[in-house]
Parts: structure tokens; C-alpha cells; sequence
């Protein structure tokens, strides 16, 4: 929620920004725009990572669950 309410970054070191400050003063929008995607993407793949794990463990753990209730009936 926090990164889809979040319009404008800045996250950024010194260089990069006089870097992105000069080219938007020039009138190039699209190297700012890359940066700024590049931070995001940053931001949220390790999110994206943990929560691919937690599904995998669930997914996992539920499976394990129901052998060992359909064995114990079975047995």
C-alpha cells in the first residue's frame, strides 16, 4: 500500500540526484523514470521473495497435513 501511495522517491545518493536533477532540467524524463522504477523493484523483491516462500511452506505444510489425517483414517 505504502509503494502504490508513494508519488514521488527520494531515496536517492547525492550523484544520482544532481545526475537526475540535470537530465529533468534538460528535459529527458525517461532516465529519472528508470531510476526510480529501479528503486522500486528493489523495494519490492525481497517481499516478493519471502512471500513466494510462505506460500511454498503452506502449500507444504497442508499437503503434509492431510496424508497424515487420510493415513490415520485409513489406518
Amino acid at each position: 500500500m505504502l509503494v502504490v501511495s508513494a508519488v514521488s522517491s527520494s531515496a536517492q545518493c547525492a550523484m544520482c540526484k544532481a545526475t537526475l536533477e540535470n537530465n529533468i532540467s534538460n528535459g529527458n524524463i525517461g532516465i529519472a523514470a528508470g531510476i526510480n522504477f529501479g528503486i522500486l523493484y528493489l523495494f519490492i523483491a525481497p517481499y516478493l521473495f519471502v512471500s513466494v516462500l510462505a506460500y511454498l511452506w503452506y502449500r507444504t505444510s497442508k499437503r503434509n497435513a492431510e496424508k497424515s489425517i487420510g493415513g490415520t483414517l485409513a489406518g
